[in-house]
């Protein structure tokens, strides 16, 4: 006899979860969907089991929202432990130099503007970038040496938040693609000392911050009345929360169903507003389309069903 199906529900929107260190980010994701038994899921920036932190998880017509999130900027908050230098620039990884030097506190805040605004970063070997069709971190597990070209990324903020004599603790705010634990190795060798992540924690991913995190626990224990339970629909924030980077129109009726079939529509009256580039449109404050403008027509980019 067949299974019976699981019973999936039309969920759309955002959790933005307090991810734990232990688990990946797919089974966090996991977790979450069978509580509120979403037909369709995925996450905006994966982090590492090592790491904790805002895991922004999409739902049903949030799916379609994700880009928008994973090309926002991000913060972390790290730890990085001197002495020692892994292969994975972690401390999951193995030890692949070593030195008893430690750096001082003035040579540590010395270094840091040389890694503000656009630099070149080479992505640890342990990554899932791909080398000619293969996962980097596949290759490394194997044993090969696998050779990343640098890659321009763009921190905006970097500072010293604690020190100790073996360790340093950083603020840093980023844009898409930075790996931290590839600032450790650098900041390690540059210092002289070698270096590897020891903590790691994102705060902030695009429009989503820590003030509205939810942790497993608490989905878990709002989620045991059931997926429509109120506590649990609570965590759950609107598809265009991804969205507030862009600027949004109101539109009547006609012209929302315009977008909806594919067609074009030109706001008129005086007191049009003018649209450039990307933006969103809404009827009576509900999501319906992205939208592009450009010499007074609106072409609908990607319509919404909710």
């Amino acid at each position: 006899m067949s299974k019976p199906r699981r019973e999936r529900l039309k969920v759309d929107g955002w959790i933005v979860l307090d991810k734990p260190v232990g688990i990946t980010s797919t089974h966090a994701l996991s977790i979450v969907k069978r509580l509120t038994k979403a037909d369709k899921a995925g996450h905006a920036g994966t982090l590492d089991p090592l790491a904790s932190g805002i895991l922004p998880l999409a739902f049903g017509e949030a799916t379609k929202t994700v880009p928008y999130v994973m090309d926002g900027e991000k913060a972390y908050r790290f730890t990085v432990t001197w002495g020692i230098e892994t292969n994975t620039d972690d401390s999951d990884g193995e030890m692949v130099n070593s030195s008893a030097e430690r750096p001082s506190v003035a040579a540590i805040k010395a270094i840091l503007p040389r890694f503000l605004g656009v630099v070149l970063q080479t992505p640890p070997q342990f990554s899932a970038l791909k080398v000619q069709g293969e996962r980097a971190y596949d290759l490394a597990r194997d044993g090969e040496v696998v050779k990343l070209e640098p890659r321009e990324v763009e921190i905006t903020a970097l500072t010293l938040a604690d020190h100790t004599e073996d360790t340093a603790t950083f603020e840093a705010e980023c844009g898409k693609g930075t790996y931290v634990r590839a600032l450790a190795r650098d900041f390690g060798r540059l210092l002289g000392c070698f270096g590897h992540i020891t903590a790691l924690r994102r705060t902030r991913v695009g429009p989503f911050s820590e003030s509205e995190a939810v942790t497993l626990d608490a989905l878990k224990a709002a989620g045991e009345a059931g997926p429509q339970a109120a506590d649990l629909l609570a965590m759950i924030q609107p598809v265009e929360r991804a969205l507030a980077s862009l600027p949004s129109i109101a539109i009547g009726n006609h012209d929302a169903q315009r977008l909806k079939n594919g067609q074009s529509i030109i706001l008129r009256g005086r007191d049009a507003p003018i649209v450039l580039g990307q933006a969103y449109a809404t009827l009576h404050g509900k999501l319906i389309a992205l939208v592009e403008g450009e010499n007074g027509e609106i072409r609908p980019k990607r319509a919404f069903h909710l």
